[in-house]
């Protein structure tokens, strides 16, 4: 089976929340891991642009940086309170940064950071125009800059997994141990 595990019976009561930088995988690897685990998944940025109308680099363009996060606040917020309350949900790269937002899912949520390097970053989000941060500039000092000033915050997260230039499968295998490894540490408590 590609190296991925058989499906895993991992047990939750609330939701996983994907955080990290663009790039990292959130989206690619969360979804693996809803498919893996049976549950449903949700990317929040998706879930904006279904709010809003308008793509996440035009709500950018057209009502700036702190509108889309009151925007993005209130969408995962609908997220965490619409059943099944068991799902995964990849955010925004700067979702977990907005206090409101870290504070609702460290509380409410299993927090998983996908961790990765410059270098990987840099290679996954050349050439996309759906970064509103990177349009137009030099990438690799704008992530630079994030990793800079967001990697303090992330590893509030309740779990770290360190992403590389690997399969889907090894990642989100890496992934599942991390969930495995929190729960058994939770469950001796």
């Amino acid at each position: 089976m590609n190296g991925m595990r058989n499906k895993k019976k991992i047990d939750l009561d609330k939701p996983i929340v994907m955080v990290g930088l663009m790039g990292a995988g959130k989206t690619s690897v969360g979804r693996a891991l809803a498919r893996n685990l049976g549950i449903p998944f949700v990317d929040s940025d998706k879930e904006i642009e279904k709010a809003a109308g308008c793509s996440v680099v035009d709500i950018f363009a057209m009502y700036g940086e702190k509108e889309f996060r009151r925007v993005e606040e209130k969408v995962i917020e609908r997220l965490l309170d619409t059943p099944p309350l068991v799902k995964v949900i990849s955010t925004g790269e700067g979702a977990f940064i907005t206090d409101a937002v870290r504070e609702l899912a460290l509380k409410r949520t299993l927090t998983i950071w996908l961790k990765a390097d410059l270098e990987l970053l840099v290679k996954r989000t050349n050439f996309r125009q759906t970064r509103p941060q990177l349009l137009n500039t030099d990438s690799r000092q704008i992530l630079a800059q994030l990793i800079k000033e967001r990697y303090d915050i992330y590893a509030m997260a309740d779990i770290m997994v360190e992403t590389r230039d690997e399969n889907i499968h090894k990642t989100l295998n890496k992934v599942l141990s991390a969930i495995e490894s929190h729960n058994n540490k939770k469950d001796e408590k």
